[in-house]
């Protein structure tokens, strides 16, 4: 009885793990179904597989440094205790070991540079989840250039707010204090490594066709 009772369990194991990597080969071969290539074929299906997922997490490498150079408080540095940036301007209480922040004084040059680069953002965003819906909406063979020309946007504006900063930062921290006390903070040179990642991922979306 109790042999019967352990093969009819074994038994009903065996079927459940048949069951789950039938369903396991369903997904992957769904996948499969909706894999991209570029325009001219490569040498083999693995190789574009991988050069897809680099695609994507790129990015989300790139819209991750463009977050964080638009939100966090480090566009210039006047000392190791006081930072600006496109938002606030803080500086260090050494006795609580915290930041103080007050608003930044609000100029058209600086109004310029945040609302380009929440519009980096707000593109490369909308890119990712375009890209994201047309995995399973183009039909075969279609190229992703709504996705491509949102990523390229991006870029354009990221690249404009970096220039205005770079060439106006005077009348944006303050005419009255000397510059040459301060230096530029990461975010400013996160927002510069944006520029090129975001048009390469804008090309290489305008290379990928859905697969025949």
């Amino acid at each position: 009885m109790l042999a019967q009772i352990s093969g009819s369990i074994e038994g009903a194991e065996e079927r459940g793990n048949k069951g789950k990597k039938n369903k396991i080969f369903s997904v992957f071969k769904a996948l499969k179904d909706t894999g991209f290539f570029w325009t001219k074929a490569g040498p083999c299906e693995e190789t574009m597989v991988c050069l897809l997922v680099f695609i994507i997490m790129l990015h989300l490498v790139s819209l991750a440094m463009l977050l964080i150079a638009t939100l966090e408080k480090s566009w210039w540095i006047w000392a190791d205790s006081e930072i600006t940036d496109l938002w606030y301007n803080c500086l260090h209480d050494n006795a609580t070991d915290s930041w103080l922040c007050a608003a930044t004084t609000e100029s058209d040059w600086l109004q310029s540079v945040q609302a380009l680069m929440v519009l980096s953002v707000v593109f490369s965003s909308v890119s990712l989840l375009v890209f994201l819906g047309q995995l399973f909406t183009l039909t075969r063979g279609s190229l992703f250039y709504f996705t491509a020309l949102c990523q390229a946007f991006a870029g354009f504006t990221d690249f404009a707010a970096c220039l205005i900063f770079t060439f106006h930062r005077k009348e944006i921290l303050s005419g009255s204090r000397d510059l040459s006390r301060g230096r530029f903070g990461y975010c400013f040179v996160l927002a510069w490594l944006c520029v090129p990642l975001l048009l390469v991922t804008a090309v290489l979306y305008i290379h990928l066709r859905k697969k025949q």
